[in-house]
């Protein structure tokens, strides 16, 4: 047995999480968005390089910032969304759409913010979603990628949910990164180090 690993996926609505965790876990695409009624959590078994991972796959809106009545957005007690003790975030973002990125860029912020001190950095992995859109995009992808790997330190993936293009990529990536980061090197450099090919499939 591997281990266990308790993951993340974060973003504004709308951003297709729910369609990345089912495309990785079932394998279809829901063609008609429905809004997540609340979190959910899945637990599949995965095996990585021969051996078998407990993933507990966190989806849901919740870490999110909401509108006050003063039109300010204020952010939930992060012991209500229990993520302190996440041990890897995926930040999803829709290509086509500025705002999801912004969304983003301020989850990674307050997931810094809220870290317990002295608890080990989690790694993040920022993904752009829709990359059947790629002529609707908002910005180039080099230029997103390199603010994300250099400015955010945080590693940078596109994935395709409708066409399930890069969506086990993603997960294999991020949990080769988890398993790996007691080593003396920073998060980003993990996970832009974990793209060699690995062997990661559904139990």
């Amino acid at each position: 047995m591997g281990g266990s690993l308790r993951v993340a996926v974060l973003g504004a609505p709308g951003v297709g999480k729910t369609a990345i965790i089912r495309q990785f876990l079932f394998g279809d695409y829901p063609e008609r968005h429905r809004p997540t009624d609340g979190p959910r959590l899945y637990r599949p078994a995965v095996l990585l390089d021969g051996a078998v991972y407990d993933l507990s796959i966190r989806d849901g809106d919740v870490a999110g910032p909401t509108p006050s009545p003063g039109g300010l957005e204020e952010w939930p007690d992060p012991k209500d969304w229990s993520l302190q003790d996440t041990d890897a975030f995926v930040l999803v973002y829709d290509i086509c759409s500025p705002d999801s990125f912004d969304y983003v860029k301020a989850l990674r912020q307050r997931i810094a913010e809220t870290r317990p001190a002295g608890a080990p950095e989690a790694p993040i992995l920022v993904v752009g979603n829709k990359r059947d859109r790629q002529r609707l995009r908002f910005g180039p992808r080099r230029a997103l990628a390199a603010l994300v790997r250099r400015g955010w330190r945080c590693g940078y993936l596109e994935c395709s949910a409708k066409y399930n293009w890069h969506v086990l990529r993603l997960f294999r990536e991020l949990l080769r990164c988890a398993l790996v980061r007691a080593r003396p090197a920073h998060p980003a450099l993990r996970l832009q180090g974990a793209l060699h090919p690995a062997r990661c499939s559904l139990m």
